[in-house]
């Protein structure tokens, strides 16, 4: 994409409505804008980080075995009703009526009406389990709305519903999905430690979230130093095979790791030594539930048994935050230029730089390398408007692309091209016909 044919809009300042670096920088980075409070416009370059988002976190969740519906926003009153959740929840459900003058709801989450959805489909033990998630906009009207996309009321939400025949089953499915979200998470650059929550007001028994760390983080954390000595990346595993999922989750477990509302400093003292205590604050991605029966059993979800008899299904939910996710990698990663994009989310690999747009050799060069990217499938953003390199230079750092290659004139009397790592800031001085090559990789 040349980006003089692109719709990017730059703010120079920080607006001064944004209180934290990810809300400053998706505004001056011209990523989303503001339609109502907690409401946000996806603009080109942020909607291409959250569709790169959403893809891994569909690839993993298919990986893990679920299977990908698609779920109406509006949700009927009715089975809010049978659960006992219509006037539980309160005023962040936003609650409609349409011209029949029937109840409806903007739907916060969906366990209701996929708990319904899959009663209808279900007779017999065979039909389960099944794990069915989808990836919806939601919407909960929060009190304040602040912080950009890390706390608005409409937002996209990866949530997956699995059901079984007993607890023991449920169990499997709810490992299943805990190694499910260490692997996307590590997928994105990002370590999320999976510490122990409360279940709020979707209830049940056991519940974990995921928090990347973060100096802007809403929650305090205290946690064991080991966990940075894992491998968070090495997560071949079959996820049919019982043990080795347990395994994992009893390894990430096993170590202390809990956010203030759950903190207990005595068992922290007690299981942590001095040198391995660390604090900090973090971000929370992602949230799993367990719950048995809660929903199941009031919304009548059952299947005949082997022994004949109806058996109530066991039922976990399992939510990420995928549009939070574009604010908290930036809250993880950005200097004081801008954002720094894992390269596995960025909206583009390779920002390519022209130092004198309108110089016939300076043209040629970079029009070339750009076409030769674009043939190797590299995504590749061309600055080739006429504006003085500086101005170039900021707006690069400032949208965090993996890769610069700058072109200009002194370099192309030398035949080099300059190629520049956003993350480390190292630079290097590459032959013109090996650029292509060395980021095609």
């Amino acid at each position: 994409m040349r980006l003089s044919q692109y719709f990017m809009p730059i703010l120079r300042d920080d607006p001064k409505e944004a209180e934290i670096a990810s809300h400053k920088l998706m505004l001056r980075a011209g990523m989303v804008r503001q339609e109502a409070a907690g409401s946000y416009s996806w603009l080109p370059m942020g909607f291409r980080v959250l569709k790169k988002i959403e893809q891994i976190v569909r690839e993993e969740q298919d990986r893990a075995g679920a299977i990908e519906v698609l779920m109406p926003t509006l949700q009927s009153a009715d089975l809010w009703r049978k659960s006992g959740r219509y006037d539980a929840y309160g005023k962040e459900m936003l609650r409609i009526k349409d011209r029949q003058d029937r109840d409806l709801l903007f739907g916060p989450t969906n366990e209701e009406m996929i708990t319904d959805i899959f009663r209808s489909g279900v007779q017999s033990y065979k039909d389960v389990p099944r794990n069915l998630y989808h990836i919806q906009w939601k919407f909960r009207d929060e009190v304040r709305p602040r912080y950009g996309v890390m706390r608005g009321r409409e937002f996209l939400m990866k949530d997956a519903y699995s059901f079984d025949l007993t607890r023991e089953a449920g169990q499997h499915s709810y490992n299943k999905m805990f190694v499910s979200y260490l692997k996307t998470f590590a997928r994105m650059g990002l370590q999320a430690v999976p510490m122990r929550a409360e279940t709020g007001p979707i209830g049940g028994k056991d519940s974990h979230e995921f928090l990347i760390l973060a100096p802007t983080g809403e929650s305090e954390v205290f946690f064991d130093k080991g966990f940075h000595d894992f491998d968070w990346t090495n997560f071949e595993i079959d996820f049919d095979d019982v043990a080795a999922v347990a395994g994992t989750v009893e390894k990430f477990t096993s170590m202390y790791a809990a956010t203030s509302e759950m903190h207990d400093a005595a068992d922290y003292e007690k299981r942590v030594g001095t040198d391995r205590r660390m604090t900090g604050r973090g971000i929370e991605v992602g949230h799993i539930f367990f719950f048995g029966d809660k929903y199941s059993l009031p919304l009548g979800c059952e299947v005949q048994g082997q022994d004949g008899k109806k058996v109530t299904l066991q039922s976990g939910s399992y939510g990420i935050g995928v549009s939070r996710l574009v604010g908290a990698i930036i809250e993880a990663s950005h200097d004081k230029d801008g954002i720094i994009w894992p390269e596995a989310v960025a909206p583009y690999k390779v920002g390519l730089i022209n130092i004198k747009s309108g110089d016939a050799e300076a043209d040629a060069a970079s029009d070339k390398i750009y076409k030769a990217l674009q043939a190797k499938g590299v995504e590749v953003l061309y600055d080739d408007r006429a504006q003085p390199g500086g101005a170039k230079f900021a707006t690069m750092d400032l949208i965090g692309l993996p890769w610069q290659v700058i072109i200009g004139p002194r370099g192309l009397k030398e035949g080099i091209a300059e190629v520049k790592h956003r993350k480390t800031g190292a630079r290097e001085n590459v032959p013109l016909d090996q650029v292509v090559e060395k980021l095609a990789g």
